[in-house]
């Protein structure tokens, strides 16, 4: 308010943090950056200028350099060459001098003249004979530098020219032409000749050629050609191109060649074995690439460097990996059998096949036989369309026929051969043996998931020692609980991936496709290919690697197996890809060694179970996308069969609930008469929905007077209906199946001749028997082992044969260790049927009936003769009843179980009819006790019954003759025995036991003996009186 005597203004504050004087240091220091930056681009820009104004007065001095010396070059030797002679080539002479500074191929006059140039030469040499004396003169020693770069110059010049104008001489440049005046033939005859080895500068000349990168040269100049290809069939002999790449090749650098090394990335290896089917252009220069030993240089040089030399593909079809490795393998298989092949070749071969053979699409089998007794689904096969990869048919055809049986043969002898004696050995894995099974199933697990498997599956089985050497190995490395990784470079996986996965990955197949051949008498007798002791400590190997892989450290959840069996294994993650793989192939092996070791078993059933199952695993394997669910889909057997009952009755239960609480009254009533059961079931339970039959049925049965029965069905009556449908469907009286001669039963591939309407017949019984396991019914059908695998949708092989028929079965194994001469038996790859009197005859494969059976074919026979019995035979019953059982038990559930345990499922076994189990589960009412008279009386008589009458009591009192498959503690409800009449007075003791099976309930009298109980029990349980005395 009052002036206080400072005359000073009020400091003003910049809020923004910063002085003006600040800002304005950065403004300068910025201009000052642009403006250095300026002069310095102006710089640049004025350097850059005056370089290119020298390059171009340069160019323009060099072109009038070369138009004064053509035009003095014309004037002494002519436009045509005419006064050029046999001295124009000597040392003295400007001729090659100057025609070698002023040529330029894409002028029409200097490409003339080179042509003519090489006319005269090859026309001095043949009437001289003597090219040394051409170029040099009387003293080569004297001349040679000068001589050795003309001729250098000379060739390459050649090559350039060709190279230069290949498009205009596409029709000349790989064929071999009569007429040898064409300028191609006349160019590369002058090369052919001036590298020639007996020449002193050929290994000078060469190396020049090489350091110019000519092979580089010559993959253009072929690739152009070769769509020109039209060579005359009449002359044989080679062409000069091919003539020239002969030449070259062995100058390796090796004595007595001197020529330096080179870039790999311009090899012969890189730029000219990628071109398609290199050896159908040029096959005299397959013989020479093959024989010479020049193959184990270039796999050599291919192994230290094939990652990174590849040049641009041809074409989509035609990829350059697929072409090197196509003519790399065609030719390998002449260098492996050489004597002096070494192991260290067979390394580095099994490396390069290996890297290219990992980026092929899957090839398919081309062949009939091979295709019809394939184990693959055609589904299976097919890649999802955005990974389609599509390869030249030709080329294609060339890898697959490359890979043929008698190379897997060299490969597998050349790595293995020197490892045998370190098989049994105490004193730790050798090195070599360690590389040489790195190379070997680096190789393999690759070629499994490229080419046609069951070729190569035959000769690995049973031509090679693959098994035993890789068997002993694993046992080996699993006594010393020592597993050592295999190098990265032969197995292209990560140095710490344990070091089991690759050699199972390769084993689990090949063993698995042996069991699929070998007989009984073989497996458990002879103990071939391993001794019951070794296939003991194999499942265990492969136990505790399953549980590794799918519970201690499992791999990611995948729900298409399709994708670990065609996808290459190192596309994406090589890790999780063979983690996979072996999770696959593994579990499938340990699943047929369960397979035999159901038929005769010579190990515990505990083997096989994983020790890690508890109520937490039983609480998490009805949950999807769990471990424990995962395990139960890829490894169930890992599981005890209790335990997978247990959850596969609580998904049943789950089901039933569900269905229940979508209504209160039940649909589904069905009247059935007693004499006409398969028909009246059959229309009215066709006529269901799939969620009608999952839901709740009740039957009333009618007599043969035509009067319905008394009894409500609360459960009991339907059971009783389910085992008289079963008996009378599944009689082969029926004539829809038919007995083995162990009285078990298969569909009977002649049911069309009885039923026409057979396969709707069959789908009706695929349905009866999926609804008598879903309500948790057992029913007395014995099927045939090879037919429950069909529920499975399983492939049968020759070892399920005796399931079927004994007696072909033996002819078979007969027939595969016949040693004679099998096409002396005059079999042909035919089969006989005979069905009721009807006899015809089936080809096993296209043109059957004109092909002979001999001991190169006797495999491929007992393959399609099994497969025709087994599953083609019946494949439409089998389908059909297989749709009809899935509509209400689902694939995944069945999965869980094999053939043997399928049918404890269906039928439960006479170990579940246990008397003392029953009482120890039984409950009493109406005044009876555990203790009381009467009880004790019953238990005496009821265990002193036979056992048929055992399974008729337990049908009259529960609807069902079979116990429950895990005992009567799962009995439900649980069974009781309920006092009857009142007092014990004659009226009441004249009565007869009655029953209420929908409640497990026996309604049992006083009776006073033992006599008296069994007598009126007996009557009661066989008296076939339905529910008249309920």
């Amino acid at each position: 308010m009052y002036f206080n005597g400072d005359p000073s203004t009020r400091k003003r504050v910049d809020l923004g943090g910063r002085s003006s004087k600040e800002r304005d240091r950065q403004k300068l220091l910025e201009q000052t950056r642009l403006e250095r930056n300026r002069r310095l681009w102006v710089k640049q820009q004025n350097a850059s200028a005056l370089i290119i104004q020298k390059w171009f007065r340069g160019r323009k001095a060099v072109e009038a350099e070369h138009s004064r010396v053509r035009e003095q070059f014309y004037g002494t030797y002519g436009k045509h060459c005419q006064n050029v002679d046999r001295h124009s080539f000597g040392p003295d002479s400007e001729f090659l001098r100057q025609l070698l500074f002023f040529f330029n191929a894409q002028n029409n006059n200097d490409f003339t003249i080179l042509v003519e140039t090489c006319r005269l030469l090859l026309q001095n040499v043949r009437d001289s004979g003597d090219i040394v004396s051409l170029f040099a003169g009387v003293n080569y020693s004297t001349k040679h530098a000068l001589v050795d770069y003309r001729v250098k110059q000379l060739a390459l010049t050649c090559i350039w020219a060709i190279y230069q104008n290949r498009k205009q001489l596409k029709d000349q440049l790989v064929t071999v032409s009569r007429d040898s005046s064409l300028p191609a033939t006349l160019l590369l005859e002058a090369v052919v000749l001036l590298i020639d080895p007996k020449l002193p500068w050929a290994c000078k000349v060469v190396g020049y050629l090489l350091q110019r990168n000519a092979f580089a040269l010559f993959r253009e100049i072929v690739l152009t050609g070769k769509e020109n290809t039209r060579s005359d069939n009449s002359i044989r002999n080679a062409s000069p191109l091919e003539r020239i790449l002969s030449l070259m090749i062995p100058h390796i650098g090796q004595h007595p060649c001197i020529c330096p090394n080179i870039d790999p990335q311009y090899s012969f290896s890189s730029q000219m074995l990628t071109i398609p089917l290199l050896w159908q252009l040029f096959p005299s220069l397959k013989e020479i690439f093959a024989t010479q030993g020049l193959s184990q240089h270039y796999i050599h040089q291919m192994a230290q460097c094939v990652r990174n030399v590849l040049p641009n593909d041809v074409s989509v079809e035609c990829p350059g990996y697929a072409c090197l490795l196509g003519n790399t393998v065609e030719t390998a298989g002449a260098a492996l059998c050489h004597a002096n092949c070494s192991f260290e070749m067979a390394i580095d071969l099994a490396a390069v096949t290996t890297f290219l053979l990992q980026a092929l699409p899957p090839i398919k089998s081309s062949s009939p036989e091979i295709r019809q007794s394939s184990t693959m689904d055609e589904d299976d096969m097919a890649l999802p369309d955005e990974m389609e990869i599509v390869l030249n048919k030709d080329l294609e055809q060339q890898i697959a026929h490359a890979m043929h049986s008698r190379f897997l043969l060299q490969l597998t002898s050349v790595l293995f051969g020197g490892i045998s004696r370190f098989s049994n050995s105490n004193h730790g894995l050798d090195d070599k043996e360690v590389r040489a099974i790195g190379a070997a199933c680096g190789f393999l697990h690759v070629a499994f998931n490229t080419l046609p498997v069951e070729r190569m599956m035959t000769v690995l089985a049973f031509r090679t020692e693959l098994v035993q050497v890789l068997w002993n190995f694993m046992k080996q490395c699993n006594e010393n609980k020592k597993w050592p990784s295999l190098p990265e470079q032969l197995s292209y996986l990560p140095g710490d991936v344990p070091g089991w996965l690759l050699p199972l990955a390769v084993f689990c197949p090949v063993y698995k496709y042996m069991l699929m051949l070998v007989g009984n008498e073989e497996f458990y007798e002879q103990e071939k290919p391993l001794s019951l002791k070794d296939v003991r400590c194999l499942i265990v190997i492969l136990r505790q690697a399953l549980w590794q892989l799918l519970w201690v450290n499992p791999v990611s959840h995948s729900n298409s197996v399709k994708l670990v069996k065609n996808t290459s294994p190192y596309n994406g993650n090589p890790v999780e890809s063979i983690k996979q793989r072996v999770s696959l192939v593994a579990s499938e092996l340990l699943s047929q060694l369960q397979d035999w070791n159901n038929r005769q078993q010579f190990a515990p059933p505990s083997d096989f179970h994983a020790d890690g199952v508890d109520d937490s695993f039983i609480s998490q394997a009805i949950i999807d996308g769990t471990k424990a669910n995962d395990i139960m889909k890829r490894a169930p057997f890992l599981v005890p069969f209790t335990t997978r009952v247990k959850i596969f009755n609580s998904q049943l239960l789950a089901i039933r609930q569900r269905q229940g609480s979508h209504g209160v009254f039940t649909r589904n009533r069905f009247r059935i008469r007693r004499d006409h059961i398969l028909e009246d079931a059959y229309n009215q339970m066709s006529a269901l929905s799939e969620e009608d039959l999952r839901g709740l049925i009740r039957v009333s049965f009618i007599n043969e007077f035509g009067v319905e029965e008394a009894g409500i069905d609360g459960g009991g009556i339907f059971k009783d209906f389910m085992e008289n449908i079963t008996r009378a469907a599944f009689d082969v009286q029926y004539g829809l199946f038919k007995e083995t001669s162990d009285h078990l039963l298969y569909p009977n591939p002649g049911s069309g001749m009885i039923h026409e309407q057979h396969l709707q017949f069959f789908h009706f019984l695929g349905t009866l028997l999926a609804k008598a396991m879903f309500e948790g019914i057992l029913v007395d059908i014995p099927f045939a082992t090879f037919f429950l695998s069909k529920l499975k949708q399983k492939y049968n092989y020759l070892n399920d044969l005796p399931s079927l028929d004994q007696e072909l079965y033996r002819h078979l194994i007969f027939l595969k260790r016949y040693q004679g001469d099998i096409s002396d038996l005059e079999l042909y790859f035919v089969i006989v049927n005979n069905e009721y009197g009807e006899q015809t005859e089936e080809e096993l494969l296209p043109g059957g009936r004109n092909q002979r059976v001999t001991n190169d074919n006797v495999i491929p026979f007992t393959h399609l003769v099994s497969n025709y019995r087994l599953n083609y035979q019946i494949r439409l019953q089998s389908s059909h009843f297989m749709r009809g059982f899935q509509q209400l038990i689902k694939k995944e559930w069945i999965d869980m179980f094999n053939e043997h345990e399928l049918q404890l499922l269906i039928s439960g076994s006479l170990d579940s009819l246990d008397i003392d189990d029953l009482r120890m589960h039984t409950n009493y009412a109406g005044g009876y006790h555990s203790e009381h008279f009467v009880i004790e009386m019953f238990w005496e008589v009821l265990k002193g019954f036979s056992l048929e009458n055992q399974k008729n009591f337990l049908k009259f009192v529960t609807g069902c003759s079979r116990g429950p498959l895990l005992g009567f503690k799962y009995l439900e409800p649980v069974f009781c025995i309920q006092r009857a009449g009142g007092t014990a007075s004659e009226e009441a003791l004249d009565r007869l036991p009655t029953s209420a099976t929908c409640m497990n309930l026996l309604k049992l009298p006083p009776y006073r003996s033992k006599e008296q109980l069994a007598t009126k029990l007996l009557y009661s349980i066989n008296a076939d009186a339905g529910f008249d005395l309920s």
